[in-house]
């Protein structure tokens, strides 16, 4: 509902009674015929009923307090989905061990950074579906994914670049068939694992990396820890989830 019936009215009432045929009484204090009439009366309205119905029917604003700091990459909007197509990584508690070492090294370089709540390695970009899609988009995905063998990933995907590729080629394709954006050219594939508010890449480069890279190198078992053997890909759109299957 709009706000703007709320804005504002007329306190007489006249304009509405001589329409309907009403006749008023001499001496009501209605005008009669000949006078000017008075001035409309306006009444200031409250702060607290303006504020009941916002002005655009886009949904809540978005309050990036509440997750963060992160800010939305598009406006959200009452019927569209925000969707994302990924490998789910399970991470045992070993991993943690070291994404622990790991956080606490960055840490000292930039604060401000926090750990992933979840780990996955991305397949597309995040885009925006209609409700009335989904299960289609979802349906499109399966298709073509059910060729796919399993594989295996690490931190930052350093053999089975073209199997990746291949996936998301396919990812892609069913994009391009709703008219939604495509993966970036030439991705590098990676699991996140913190993130910040800004941009610290310069905090991070040269010493930083190099320290973290050392604790990866010496952390016992680590080649076998960043390995991941996945069964399959997960879109997730607004709060559902779909798995589709690799042989």
């Amino acid at each position: 509902m709009s706000a703007a019936p709320l804005v504002g009215y007329s306190s007489s009432g006249s304009e509405d009674e001589s329409e309907a045929g009403v006749q008023t009484r001499p001496g009501s204090g209605a005008r009669r015929r000949g006078q000017s009439p008075p001035p409309s009366q306006r009444f200031p309205v409250p702060d607290s009923v303006l504020n009941m119905f916002p002005g655009t029917e886009e949904g809540p604003e978005d309050d990036s307090a509440k997750h963060g700091g992160r800010v939305r990459t598009f406006p959200h909007e009452r019927g569209n989905w925000a969707t994302h197509v990924y490998i789910p990584y399970e991470a045992k508690e070993e991993f943690l061990d070291l994404l622990d070492l790991l956080l606490a090294r960055a840490q000292t370089y930039v604060p401000r950074l926090v750990r992933m709540e979840a780990f996955h390695l991305s397949l597309s970009q995040s885009v925006v579906l209609r409700h009335h899609w989904i299960l289609p988009f979802v349906q499109a995905l399966k298709e073509r994914m059910a060729s796919f063998q399993r594989t295996f990933v690490g931190l930052e995907v350093t053999s089975g670049h073209a199997q990746f590729l291949d996936l998301v080629s396919e990812v892609d394709r069913v994009m391009e068939e709703f008219c939604l954006t495509t993966f970036y050219q030439d991705p590098s594939f990676h699991i996140s694992l913190a993130w910040c508010v800004g941009d610290a890449h310069l905090q991070l480069e040269g010493q930083c990396l190099r320290e973290l890279q050392e604790i990866v190198d010496e952390f016992e078992d680590a080649e076998l820890l960043l390995r991941v053997h996945t069964e399959h890909v997960r879109c997730k759109s607004g709060n559902k989830f779909f798995s589709m299957p690799l042989k």
